[in-house]
């Protein structure tokens, strides 16, 4: 639209939307996976501060507010996320039994988002902007994000398909050193050494191919594209792979990095919380036991799933390859058919008391 400096536009969809959303995935699901009650009210209300900390950020990069507030904005940013990293470490040492390993993803999620806000003053204030705008860039998408996303999905998918997954455990308790090694290589490697970036984009590219052909052999293919939230949480790891094959393509200065942010927006954030919203907000609208009208919402929220998980990738690597309208179009498309579906499924009726 050109109202926004690219990147304002790019802190819109991840300062106010993305790291609020994970830091409320993170108060839902580490109470499920360390078997503890939920947050409480003041924990509970970081994504709101983090949303807000998030705005700020967007008014500094414009113009429309002093930039020295992106020091503070960033420190505040910190401090939730040590909170809540000390807040995950004290129901893992409550938990009954031992947690579930998953919540480890989500310490080495916050650990490289930590990383990422700490370099935010030093290369605001000129040291190594380059370098350390690369790291911030890479620490926050592949590192926070992306960890993230790999500790939520082997949970969430056999969720989705309502079957178990005797060995998620064990993948996730395994590769969570393999992720936080690719995503620090990768981030510190396209700041300073490329090759070192190589070696961690192949490390996180085999934890989501073991992950995806994990799952093909457990469920199979027909099962997982049958249902539109599975198809299009595998979407979306299906694009992270990818991405990572373009930014080793990238890296070796065969391509331009044009376009590839937008893309991992395209290609894998939009499948990834189309899929996990269509499981999950029937659950937060309709708690409790199962009900008809749960069933019925989610039945809306999945119409157009599978849809979704073929032109979401498809706009995403237009977006990579250059193609920026054609991208847009695709994401456009995308989004509308996930707003149609939520259109309908906010119309169920709650059930009679």
């Amino acid at each position: 639209s050109a109202v926004l400096v690219p990147a304002a536009a790019l802190h819109v969809a991840f300062a106010i939307g993305v790291l609020p959303l994970i830091f409320g995935a993170m108060l839902h699901f580490v109470p499920v996976l360390t078997r503890s009650a939920g947050p409480h009210r003041a924990i509970a209300g970081l994504p709101f501060i983090a949303q807000g900390t998030g705005i700020l950020v967007v008014l500094a990069i414009q113009g429309l507010v002093p930039r020295w507030l992106l020091h503070p904005a960033a420190s505040i940013d910190l401090l939730l996320a040590l909170i809540l990293i000390g807040w995950m470490a004290g129901r893992a040492r409550r938990a009954v039994g031992s947690p579930h390993p998953g919540w480890r993803w989500y310490l080495a999620s916050l650990f490289m988002l930590v990383l990422a806000l700490a370099v935010v003053p030093l290369y605001a204030a000129g040291l190594a902007p380059a370098a350390l705008r690369l790291f911030h860039l890479h620490a926050n998408t592949l590192g926070f994000v992306g960890l993230a996303a790999l500790g939520t999905l082997p949970v969430l998918l056999p969720t989705a398909l309502k079957q178990p997954d005797a060995q998620a455990v064990l993948w996730l308790r395994r590769r969570v050193p393999v992720g936080l090694a690719g995503a620090l290589m990768l981030a510190a490697g396209a700041a300073a050494l490329w090759p070192l970036a190589l070696v961690g984009s192949a490390f996180l590219a085999v934890a989501a191919l073991g992950l995806l052909a994990h799952w093909l052999r457990t469920f199979g293919l027909r099962a997982l594209l049958a249902d539109g939230a599975s198809a299009s949480l595998i979407a979306a790891l299906c694009s992270l792979i990818l991405l990572l094959l373009f930014g080793i393509v990238h890296g070796s200065g065969l391509s331009s990095a044009e376009g590839l942010v937008p893309a991992f927006v395209a290609g894998f954030l939009m499948p990834l919380v189309t899929g996990a919203l269509a499981q999950l907000l029937p659950v937060w609208r309709f708690s409790g036991v199962q009900t008809p009208a749960r069933l019925e919402m989610r039945a809306c929220l999945v119409r157009c799933g599978r849809w979704r998980a073929i032109v979401l990738p498809v706009a995403a690597a237009a977006l990579a390859m250059g193609q920026a309208v054609v991208g847009m179009l695709g994401v456009a498309l995308g989004l509308g058919l996930f707003l149609f579906d939520l259109v309908r499924a906010l119309r169920v009726p709650p059930p009679a008391r």
